[in-house]
């Protein structure tokens, strides 16, 4: 009888496993990052900024009175995770919980981002890029690309390490609203097509629907893109992303759990940069 069952299961069952079209981890690495942190919160330093003055002969040297703050990071604790019953995973012919690892890491990466994603979100940010630039009511263009780069440039933010999270609808936009003829055609396809991830110093990072939030999108198709410099979102990180697999006997199962432990928050909105994209 169990022989019989475990062969019709066999039938019913490909070793070949279609795993539902999700996202992964994308945003690690784009942002200062605090590991091995103990406790619920992080502060993160900041440092304000002077004036150099005219020396004087035979004169008190002036300060500048550089100001001194914190930003805190509050630390949040993420768990994903199924049970894999050891009778049904005898039943298939694939193993189940090599399957579930890969369901659930990604699961906990979307998740990750999602941390830097409200980070940026929630900035604050003063530095912004209307629909109306490059036309009315546009989806991303070159000339928004521009025109926050100018901005970025002119609050001094460094050149190096600036990245961009895009949807995929921006992207696409990206080389239908670029004319054949213009001088950065060539670079937005090769761009498009994923030949490069780079474009005016940014590094590109295109994030589908996601079911965690993902990139804003409002009633009237005003999709929320992100610009910024890595040392303008600090993350905080307790619990580095980790998977186990562990036997429970109560349940004759292995519980498979992906988990991380982080907070993220924006330490200088100067360096961060929202562009309003209307898709259609």
């Amino acid at each position: 009888m169990a022989l019989g069952l475990s062969s019709a299961f066999v039938e019913l069952f490909s070793t070949e496993v279609h795993q539902a079209y999700q996202g992964s981890m994308t945003l690690q690495g784009c942002v200062r990052t605090q590991s091995g942190v103990e406790g619920n919160t992080y502060k993160f330093p900041k440092i304000g900024k002077g004036v150099a003055q005219t020396r004087i002969p035979q004169t008190d040297v002036v300060p500048l009175n550089v100001t001194y703050s914190q930003v805190t990071a509050t630390l949040n604790d993420y768990i994903a995770a199924e049970y894999s019953d050891i009778f049904s995973s005898q039943r298939v012919n694939f193993d189940e919980r090599r399957e579930l690892v890969q369901v659930l890491s990604n699961a906990i990466g979307r998740r990750h981002d999602q941390e830097i994603l409200d980070a940026l979100i929630n900035s604050g940010t003063t530095l912004t890029v209307a629909n109306s630039i490059g036309g009315s009511a546009t989806n991303l263009n070159v000339a928004k690309l521009r025109n926050a780069k100018q901005q970025l440039d002119a609050k001094n933010v460094p050149p190096t390490d600036r990245h961009i999270a895009i949807h995929a609808n921006s992207l696409a936009s990206l080389l239908s609203e670029t004319s054949v003829t213009s001088s950065d055609f060539n670079t937005v396809k090769a761009l498009v097509s994923g030949e490069v991830n780079t474009f005016l110093g940014f590094s590109f990072y295109v994030l589908g629907d996601r079911d965690e939030g993902g990139l804003p999108i409002d009633g009237s198709g005003d999709r929320d893109l992100f610009l910024w410099q890595k040392n303008s979102v600090g993350l905080a990180e307790g619990l580095p992303v980790q998977t186990k697999i562990d036997y429970v006997p109560e349940k004759t199962s292995f519980l498979v759990a992906s988990m991380f432990s982080a907070g993220a928050k924006a330490i200088d909105a100067d360096g961060i940069v929202k562009i309003t994209c209307r898709e259609s």
